[in-house]
């Protein structure tokens, strides 16, 4: 398998939509995978996984913030699916 670093503004909706499957209600410690990148960086990341990458998503306050919009967003394209239908004639 593949692997790979990426920072949450990176990732697709097919990404994006993976990781908010992954933690409905958001990543805990234990979720977290801490390390040192080629750079000696120190990263702490979460995983997901398609069917040939793992990738391994940057955490921090933001991404946090953009899971929740994410996730917000997708509530609202569902009911704007809704509200497009007339009911009028039932």
């Amino acid at each position: 398998m593949i692997r790979k670093i990426v920072d949450y503004q990176k990732l697709n909706e097919e990404l994006l939509n993976l990781l908010v499957e992954k933690f409905p209600d958001g990543y805990s410690d234990k979720d977290i995978i801490a390390f040192r990148n080629a750079q000696n960086e120190f990263i702490e990341a979460v995983e997901i996984r398609t069917n040939d990458t793992i990738y391994l998503v940057k955490v921090g306050k933001r991404l946090v913030q953009a899971m929740e919009d994410f996730d917000s967003d997708d509530d609202n394209d569902s009911n704007d699916i809704n509200d497009d239908l007339d009911t009028s004639s039932i």
